[in-house]
């Protein structure tokens, strides 16, 4: 994989090369950092590169700032021009990802939140598909349980708590898997390693509630508005049961990184028939067109680069 080509750091763009921590970092020591992922995709046609929602994006990075007691003096806005700025310098010509970082920044040992300084930096770099078998992913039903928002808030991206998503990624791509789903503590299903998850069934699109320990994703959020806005497709929001899933017509699962990945297999039974079914199959044209920026009714969705 590619390296980013710069970073914002520090209060301005440099060579990648350039933006370094030290060991003694407390976010390096103890996870106290949040972050957020956002995509960029080429439109070779256009010959311009797109960012999906930054706004939404910036607003939900701020939000888990506030969790972990940061506020990093930016805005939803002001954050979408420094990007721009970067994109401009990276001169990028590809699909990418973009990760907006911040953390506790002082060097010294202490597990706490209080009394510490933060910083915040930013970097982008070339980035194709997630999970190679996006349109034919197998997964398995985790034996790890996914952390409680009692535990860690789970509607917040905080470094710290992926390790629970590293531990299920891990476990399922050493057993054969493309991924999995996690369980509650409760046995409903919540996300996959680090992405929501929707089902098909009669005639529904199904997803857990923000309330079983899910990230409020935007991709969630996009398919949601698409499904009833655009395929007029009822959307329910409700927790679902592991047998669920081994009955369901489709399970999808989205996120920036994963987009929308069709699971056709879980736990060796297939899903449906074991094909990736017509629900999907529409709301990923659709998405595609949306995010390369071929449907001007969202154009207030991208940032135009």
């Amino acid at each position: 994989m590619d390296l980013p080509r710069h970073a914002y750091f520090r209060g301005r763009i440099v060579p990648y090369s350039e933006a370094k921590v030290g060991v003694a970092t407390h976010a390096l020591n103890y996870g106290t950092a949040v972050f957020g992922g956002l995509r960029g995709y080429w439109n070779s046609e256009k010959e311009r590169l797109f960012v999906f929602r930054p706004l939404d994006h910036f607003r939900r990075f701020l939000d888990s700032c506030r969790l972990l007691l940061m506020d990093i003096g930016q805005t939803p806005e002001s954050l979408t021009a420094i990007l721009l700025d970067l994109l401009r310098a990276d001169g990028y010509r590809q699909d990418i990802y973009i990760r907006p970082l911040a953390y506790k920044s002082d060097e010294q040992i202490g597990v706490r939140l209080h009394n510490l300084s933060h910083e915040w930096t930013m970097f982008a770099m070339p980035f194709g598909q997630y999970i190679k078998n996006e349109t034919s992913a197998h997964v398995m039903i985790s034996s790890w349980r996914r952390v409680d928002d009692n535990v860690i808030p789970a509607r917040g991206k905080i470094s710290g708590a992926y390790v629970n998503s590293a531990l299920v990624k891990t476990e399922a791509s050493l057993n054969g898997y493309d991924d999995a789903l996690v369980l509650t503590q409760d046995g409903h299903i919540t996300e996959g390693s680090a992405m929501n998850v929707f089902i098909v069934r009669n005639g529904m699109l199904i997803t857990p509630p923000v309330t079983e320990n899910i990230l409020e994703g935007i991709t969630r959020r996009t398919v949601i508005e698409l499904a009833q806005n655009e395929l007029n497709i009822p959307v329910v929001e409700r927790p679902i049961d592991r047998s669920e899933v081994y009955l369901c017509d489709e399970i999808l699962l989205t996120g920036t990184a994963a987009q929308i990945t069709v699971v056709t297999r879980v736990d060796h039974r297939p899903v449906g028939t074991g094909e990736m079914g017509p629900v999907a199959a529409k709301l990923r044209a659709l998405f595609d067109k949306i995010a390369r920026g071929n449907d001007p009714k969202y154009a207030d969705w991208l940032l135009e680069v």
